[in-house]
């Protein structure tokens, strides 16, 4: 059995009623799950993203070793010595991130729980990360019961009678993370009892309803409130639910980003409830501030300079050399690729079709400037802009494409799509994955595009 044999044979299986059928069905299980991204459903196209288990294995083995060599290369920013200064100096931290991730948050692991976003072929023979979501991951919940609506289709149904399919649920994961960070930071409060924190009316807030209630059903009492509800009294940290009671917080389910944070409250960020629970070690945040370590794109500037390589083993050396692509800051002056020496901004001048700009410190696919799309006139222009705000400039990687299913009116359609396939890690070890689908290069949900499907691992 080949990949692209059981992807020809699910194809084959979606004659027009059984397409019919089978997008009625998931349009009635995504409705009674609430599987939509604000008013969008998460799904548009009628088939999985399907990979072989030696596949999956691969995104677990490379994705892993990334995340280490990550960890321990950032690991030096906390010190005060010459290498830390060099690594802070490419992360391009601001004041008042230095303030919080100088605090301790209780617990060892920088980034708790995260997403590594991927391309891997259909065949198995590029694996190339993007870009590291290690601050506050979407979409653990949604991909959960995204499968469960995949799975009650007819032609699933039928498609499992010849090919056996693995589901990749991680909700179990996130909530023994949260309890593995409360206990490691020694049970503040004496006993655990979540807050879900986010502002108010983001497009995730369906996903934040499905952690809630996956949690309450697993013993976890749960509340969903925005910055704005925590208040921090006694020693305590409190949130104000919607009926207007407060409740008792000692973990911190954190979706809010840290970089939002910060700009809605300014220098009195500080002296937020949050902030001052956290340092007073009376909740645990997870993801904690130190997450930022990892979450900045200049991170991959640090993995692609050999120069930051000296914590790292030989295997985590050969991973970061097959999946992490060229990556560096943006700004005047002398850097290397492939081992020579370059000036990087007439380099970045000269090879604008392999080139792409972004901003150190968004998401959603916000700022990007993708060289090989763009004329001369706009990359320079883009070029100059970067020199203003932190930026950083990234190599082009293979993209995947497969070919997925939609019905459009009436007719079943099929036709290529940008495919990610992006893994998320619970501390550096893989469990499940997120699939985002797109006609255009810029694959991102948030962005206003595309579509969200489950992973399932399949063998003959």
């Amino acid at each position: 059995m080949t990949l692209a044999q059981a992807i020809a044979d699910y194809h084959a299986l979606l004659n027009p009623a059984m397409a019919v059928a089978s997008w009625q069905r998931l349009t009635e299980e995504m409705r009674a799950r609430r599987l939509y991204f604000g008013e969008r459903p998460l799904a548009t196209v009628l088939r999985p993203r399907l990979i072989t288990s030696s596949q999956y294995d691969l995104l677990r083995h490379g994705t892993q070793q990334v995340a280490e060599a990550a960890r321990a290369i950032v690991a030096a920013a906390l010190d005060l010595d010459e290498t830390g200064r060099a690594v802070r100096e490419v992360l391009m931290l601001t004041p008042l991130e230095e303030r919080l991730i100088a605090m301790h948050p209780g617990y060892f692991e920088p980034s708790a729980h995260s997403r590594m976003d991927t391309f891997l072929t259909v065949d198995g023979t590029s694996l190339q990360f993007v870009e590291y979501n290690a601050e506050s991951p979407a979409a653990i919940a949604y991909e959960d019961l995204l499968a469960q609506a995949f799975l009650a289709m007819p032609v699933m149904e039928e498609f499992t009678r010849k090919y056996p399919v693995m589901p990749l649920p991680a909700r179990q994961y996130m909530l023994r993370t949260l309890m593995d960070c409360w206990r490691a930071a020694g049970s503040p409060g004496g006993e655990p009892r979540v807050a879900i924190v986010d502002w108010r009316g983001v497009p995730t807030a369906t996903e934040f309803v499905m952690f809630q209630r996956y949690f309450v059903e697993h013993g976890l009492p749960t509340v969903i409130c925005a910055p704005q509800d925590l208040a921090f009294r006694d020693g305590r940290l409190w949130a104000k639910t919607e009926d207007g009671t407060e409740t008792l917080v000692t973990i911190v389910f954190k979706r809010v980003l840290t970089s939002e944070f910060l700009s809605h409250y300014g220098d009195d960020a500080l002296q937020h409830p949050l902030a001052l629970a956290y340092a007073a070690g009376a909740c645990v945040i997870v993801n904690s501030f130190r997450a930022k370590l990892l979450h900045k794109k200049s991170l991959f500037a640090l993995l692609s300079d050999e120069r930051f390589h000296d914590p790292l083993g030989v295997a985590q050396r050969a991973a970061v050399a097959a999946h992490v692509p060229w990556t560096r800051v943006v700004r005047p002056g002398q850097t290397t690729y492939q081992g020579e020496t370059i000036d990087l901004l007439a380099f970045a001048r000269a090879n604008r079709e392999r080139l792409l700009l972004k901003p150190n410190d968004e998401y959603g696919g916000k700022g990007i400037t993708i060289g090989w799309e763009v004329s001369d006139s706009e990359w320079d222009a883009a070029l100059k802009a970067a020199l203003e705000s932190p930026f950083v400039v990234q190599e082009r990687v293979t993209i995947a494409y497969e070919p997925y299913p939609a019905l459009v009116d009436g007719q079943v359609v099929i036709g290529e799509r940008l495919v990610d396939s992006d893994p998320f890690l619970f501390g550096t070890e893989v469990n499940g994955c997120l699939c985002r689908l797109s006609t255009v290069t810029l694959l991102n949900v948030t962005a206003g595009g595309g579509s969200t499907v489950p992973v399932f691992v399949i063998d003959g």
